[in-house]
């Protein structure tokens, strides 16, 4: 299987911080840990790159699927690459890698992950239209002019 990720395609990263309550009996971080990683780059990329207001219009987890490629270790160096896919009418999909340098190695992908996220009203916690204020952003492209 090839791991390898084009990282010209990911233009949004932010560094994962390994603490020692993530590691395992095995010395690595613990699979179940992953999901922290991937939920806080998620958290991340909606709030710096789409500026989404999740107290009006939240952003909830339908589906998510991940594959892991080597383990992370203490002392390893990570960062969470996150894009958007896809924009649906109530769903955006996003992708999202763990990336980064061990002590003897660089260039590494350590996990990958398809979230796929609902837009929902935080009122009635039903699905709602994606906004037109976020379509742009998730994607990464100029915002329509009125």
């Amino acid at each position: 299987m090839n791991h390898s990720v084009s990282l010209d395609s990911f233009d949004f990263s932010t560094p994962i911080q390994i603490r020692f309550s993530d590691i395992d009996g095995y010395l690595h971080v613990n699979n179940g840990i992953y999901f922290n990683y991937f939920e806080h780059s998620r958290a991340e990329f909606l709030h710096k790159r789409c500026q989404w207001d999740i107290m009006k219009i939240g952003a909830v987890v339908a589906r998510v699927e991940m594959d892991y490629f080597r383990p992370i270790h203490l002392e390893d160096q990570v960062k969470a690459l996150v894009k958007c896919t896809r924009v649906g009418n109530t769903s955006f999909v996003l992708e999202q890698y763990l990336v980064g340098n061990s002590e003897s190695e660089n260039d590494l992908v350590f996990a990958k992950c398809i979230c796929t996220m609902v837009s929902v009203d935080m009122k009635t916690m039903k699905p709602t239209p994606v906004p037109e204020l976020y379509k742009a952003k998730l994607l990464n492209q100029p915002e329509k002019q009125a």
